[in-house]
């Protein structure tokens, strides 16, 4: 048992989408069955295998009569929370906490399925496999474990996957710590340092509370090693759902504007209706104010009727009074659409300013993803590469063998890991480091008394290769030596 490890992954996230909801519970649509079908390493013949923990540790099957949103939701109004993201444009707090439990592949598959013979190739039929008590009892475990660590009431969902090469626990949890989100003050801490501490403390926590029990190793944690403990289905499940989450944001974004559009256009049209008010109110006060001007310098000079032209100073009077008000209220509405407008317009700008460094992140992403992939492929090539050699070196005769005397690819093969350390050194310009590492390793140093260094005009790629080469020579032994094996 002492290769079987535990498998333990936290992920954050602003919230949980409808689409990440049906995945976890297995509830998808006709269309998005048959794609998972296709793309994925699922086997819907063992779907009625998986199950749920609900509170009271109660195992079941998955409640699909609410999505995990919904759950959430359901939780935060009984309590009487405010989820801080509703009402945003763009969910700016972390209030769902995703954690994958597991381990490894044939440990899980022993605690679920036992000794019966389950058929893992695509299409099979595994409708007679029966789940084991062993994976109930393990994943009550777990979630006695997670409960008391952070509370029951604030785990939303706990589902059981027994459908896909490696049996996991989906737990969504909401950091919440007396009755307010608290992610940072539970998981992140003050700083990266912290939070990777914490990490590791949670990863050795579960070992000792739970899988000493059960038969597995601590193993690495992410914070650690960096390696994400994903199947290749759940790795690309993940890139869908934040392909998904981007394009998510990006469409809303998109709505919203729409939406903004739609004000302005109004906002605009009002705005040009209350100034063609205004500029009507003025003219006619202009108009009445030079009609009274003229009837008191007439009333003044006795030129015309006098009660007249007291009826009509009176009649102006009480004319201008009115277009005063009315003109008063004009501009007030006026100046008011003037800042709806303009607020309107910055919101459009600042949404139009999001939507393209969204568009950037998602191209980013791309970019990430394809070198993420080409990285893992050069890594598997290289560990093949290797393979291979090490396989037919053995059948080789004395001179076959010699015509790979001196060569990288015997080096990489013969001692890797330590050729690449020595090389990673001379790449970082730590000369005097590598020499020693070398010596130390069973190498004969540089064996020259050249100057080592990168040349102005060499690119990366020429100066790993030039780094790897040198390695190679350093970690060769010294004459008189034999190779350490």
């Amino acid at each position: 048992m002492a290769n079987q490890k535990q498998v333990l992954d936290v992920q954050v996230s602003k919230g949980i989408t409808a689409a990440q909801s049906n995945e976890h519970l297995r509830d998808r649509s006709e269309k998005a069955e048959k794609y998972a079908m296709n793309k994925g390493n699922y086997d819907p013949t063992r779907k009625q295998l998986n199950f749920e923990i609900a509170p009271g540790g109660k195992v079941g099957p998955i409640d699909t009569s609410r999505n995990i949103p919904e759950r959430m939701a359901d939780i935060l109004e009984r309590r009487g929370i405010k989820d801080p993201n509703e009402g945003l444009a763009e969910p700016k707090y972390r209030t769902v906490v995703n954690i994958i439990f597991g381990g490894s592949r044939e440990r899980m598959q022993e605690l679920a399925f036992g000794t019966q013979q389950v058929d893992f190739e695509k299409g099979a039929d595994n409708t007679h496999i029966e789940r084991k008590r062993d994976i109930e009892r393990w994943a009550k475990d777990v979630y006695s474990f997670v409960c008391g660590k952070y509370g029951e009431q604030n785990v939303t969902a706990f589902i059981v996957h027994l459908d896909e090469l490696n049996p996991h626990i989906h737990c969504t949890l909401l950091p919440i710590k007396d009755g307010r989100f608290a992610y940072k003050d539970i998981f992140a801490g003050k700083d990266k340092f912290e939070y990777s501490a914490r990490m590791k403390q949670l990863h050795t926590d579960f070992f000792a509370e739970v899988n000493t029990k059960w038969g597995m190793s601590r193993g690495s944690s992410v914070s650690e090693t960096g390696a994400r403990h994903r199947t290749t289905e759940e790795y690309r499940r993940m890139l869908s759902e934040e392909c998904t989450t981007i394009e998510e944001n990006i469409s809303r974004h998109q709505k919203v504007l729409a939406e903004l559009q739609s004000d302005i256009r109004l906002a605009e049209r009002r705005v040009k209706g209350l100034t063609t008010m205004v500029d009507n109110l003025e003219k006619s006060k202009a108009e009445k104010e030079a009609l009274l001007s003229a009837a008191e310098r007439d009333l003044k000079t006795n030129k015309g009727n006098a009660a007249e032209l007291a009826v009509q100073i009176q009649t102006l009077e009480k004319e201008l009074q009115g277009i005063s008000g009315q003109l008063a209220d004009k501009q007030q509405k006026l100046q008011a659409a003037d800042r709806q407008l303009t607020d309107l317009k910055k919101n459009m700008n600042a949404i139009e300013e999001r939507t393209g460094e969204l568009k950037e992140e998602a191209y980013k992403y791309s970019r990430d993803v394809h070198s993420k992939v080409d990285t893992l492929l050069k890594d598997v090539l290289l560990e093949n590469v290797v393979g291979e050699y090490r396989n037919m070196s053995a059948k080789m005769d004395a001179s076959e063998r010699q015509l790979f005397d001196g060569s990288l690819v015997q080096s990489v093969a013969e001692q890797g890991t330590e050729v690449m350390h020595c090389a990673t050194m001379l790449f970082l310009g730590m000369v005097d480091d590598a020499t020693t590492f070398a010596e130390t390793h069973g190498g004969g140093g540089s064996g020259s008394n050249l100057k080592w260094g990168r040349d102005e005009d060499e690119d990366n790629r020429a100066w790993a290769l030039r780094c790897m080469r040198m390695a190679s020579r350093m970690m060769r032994p010294a004459i008189g030596k034999k190779p350490k094996r």
